[in-house]
């Protein structure tokens, strides 16, 4: 059986574009992921209070939000599998997959909406007090009011981990910029705009040992990679920015990427460098990297999708 349209991804992307293509009798097929590149869902099953995505003035939880949105899916007729897509063979049309449990799968067309994994520090302390004080998203949970008027670390040397600081001055007394090296590796003008905020702080040459707490982060263990010496920085939140890794390792360099490996899509659009092929969210957004942004393009991919398919004779 050859499905017209498979959506690759179950995250805020994946999923708008799975309601829209059900609603325009595109029988969409999805493939909501289970190990690689993280859960089912995507990064916002592990994010706490997201106070940002319109339509819930009291906030709402990563998890819960994602419920909602794979219900909704549900509801318009989108039939999901728990798997992973491994192999793709892009060369012919249908297109043809390979999932973790050794089944093949065709598909007319395609979106592609498998995300990016955040880079994480590889430290039990970081897994035990992830979401208790530890985050790799500022704009997603800088403002919850544990982290308003306390002393806040980020982690990282490049323009996210500035713009992640900045963003950060808005609510916090203070944030620390940690970086592993005595130079910072963003942008001049990002540079200027760190070393000249009043709030933030630069530790040079300093790397995380140990994140602290029992139930909740209290602070780091820095080790200063000059002189090996450490000490503790009390802080309420440290913010990772380290990048992120986009998940395509099934697509084995198919399609065109960037030079951070992001799907590149035609300006305007949600098609990528292969006629049938839309991409949508992180795993061709570098930049704004959210959820809304990343449900806006999903229902662009099923857009396209649609008028791809009709244009090629299928009828939705």
């Amino acid at each position: 059986m050859t499905e017209k349209l498979i959506i690759i991804g179950s995250g805020p992307a994946g999923l708008t574009a799975a309601i829209y293509a059900a609603r325009a009798n595109l029988e969409p097929f999805l493939f909501e992921g289970f190990q690689t590149g993280g859960i089912p869902g995507g990064q916002l099953m592990i994010t706490t209070m997201i106070e940002n995505f319109p339509g819930f003035p009291s906030g709402i939880t990563g998890p819960e939000l994602m419920a909602n949105m794979r219900e909704q899916a549900q509801k318009h007729g989108t039939r999901m599998i728990v798997d992973d897509v491994l192999d793709a063979d892009l060369d012919v049309r249908p297109f043809t997959l390979l999932s973790a449990n050794g089944e093949t799968y065709r598909a007319d067309s395609l979106i592609i909406a498998s995300g990016a994994t955040a880079r994480r520090l590889p430290l039990d302390s970081e897994i035990r007090l992830w979401g208790r004080g530890i985050s790799a998203c500022a704009t997603c949970d800088g403002s919850l009011p544990v982290f308003r008027n306390r002393e806040l670390a980020v982690i990282g040397g490049g323009d996210t981990a500035i713009e992640e600081a900045l963003h950060l001055t808005q609510f916090a007394s203070k944030v620390y910029l940690i970086h592993r090296r005595n130079e910072l590796r963003a942008t001049s003008v990002m540079q200027k705009r760190a070393k000249n905020h009043a709030k933030i702080e630069i530790l040079w040459n300093k790397v995380v040992e140990e994140f602290a707490g029992d139930n909740i982060l209290s602070g780091l263990t820095l080790r200063d990679t000059v002189s090996g010496e450490t000490s503790f920085l009390p802080v309420a939140g440290a913010f990772e920015a380290i990048g992120h890794v986009p998940n395509t390792s099934f697509l084995k360099g198919v399609l065109k990427v960037n030079s951070m490996g992001y799907i590149v899509t035609k300006p305007g659009s949600t098609a990528t460098s292969l006629d049938g092929i839309f991409a949508a969210g992180d795993v061709q957004d570098h930049r704004y990297r959210q959820a809304v942004t990343a449900a806006a393009t999903g229902c662009m991919a099923a857009k396209d999708a649609e008028i791809w398919l009709r244009d090629q004779g299928f009828d939705g």
